[in-house]
């Protein structure tokens, strides 16, 4: 078996490619740092390689998110070695345990509902045709989280590759934000929403910031 490797806009993200389907029925699988693997024994195996951040199932790609500071070439070959050992091993292959069987296909976010209006309907389509495809050619994806009508603004999480990049305001704003404004005059702008590790590793930081700041030293952001 040979695994493939890409990399992604995001020089902490890589995206490796088994050659074989990663997840079923279209649908995707993202864990953190600190997350419950007990649904996926190939996640935990793959948390525990020092400075692996976050893992990302596509489709038929994995990407994986390390910390700045950990170099490629230790944590490679780990990586290597635990997804060749899944699947070149015999028998199933399914990253998440007796989960996928039963559900439905394409992505839950942007399902279009019965309650959905037109406005809200248009913007799942075009997320889930136009730009989750080009997302996860660089090894993301994207959530969609809700759609203000008061304001017009398009709430979305990115994940895998697109988690803490830098170019991935550039994304939202150039990219998505644009699109969806040109077809769909109710949209006003996109933001990001932030997950709840993100909005703490933020706060942290800070803190830690404002500590040094306070003994006389200033940091470079």
């Amino acid at each position: 078996m040979f695994i493939q490797t890409e990399t992604t806009p995001n020089p902490d993200a890589i995206k490796f490619i088994p050659g074989v389907k990663v997840m079923k029925n279209g649908t995707t699988k993202e864990f953190l740092s600190g997350d419950d693997t007990r649904s996926s024994p190939l996640a935990r195996s793959l948390l525990s390689v020092p400075g692996v951040k976050s893992i990302f199932f596509g489709p038929d790609f994995i990407s994986i998110n390390k910390d700045p500071e950990e170099n490629w070439s230790t944590t490679k070959p780990e990586i290597f070695s635990l997804l060749m050992e899944f699947f070149s091993s015999a028998g199933n292959h399914d990253i998440l345990i007796d989960s996928q069987s039963s559900s439905p296909g394409g992505p839950i976010d942007t399902r279009i509902n019965d309650d959905d209006d037109e406005v809200v309907g248009m913007i799942k389509e075009l997320l889930d045709t136009r730009v989750r495809p080009a997302i996860q050619e660089d090894g993301g994806d994207l959530e969609y989280k809700g759609f203000d009508e008061q304001t017009g603004v398009v709430s979305l999480m990115l994940k895998g590759s697109c988690r803490g990049c830098d170019s991935s305001s550039v994304t939202l704003k150039n990219g998505i934000e644009r699109m969806l404004m040109h077809y769909i005059p109710e949209v006003q702008s996109v933001e990001q929403v932030e997950s709840e590790e993100e909005k703490v590793s933020k706060d942290e930081f800070e803190k830690f910031e404002a500590r040094l700041r306070a003994g006389g030293k200033t940091v470079d952001i």
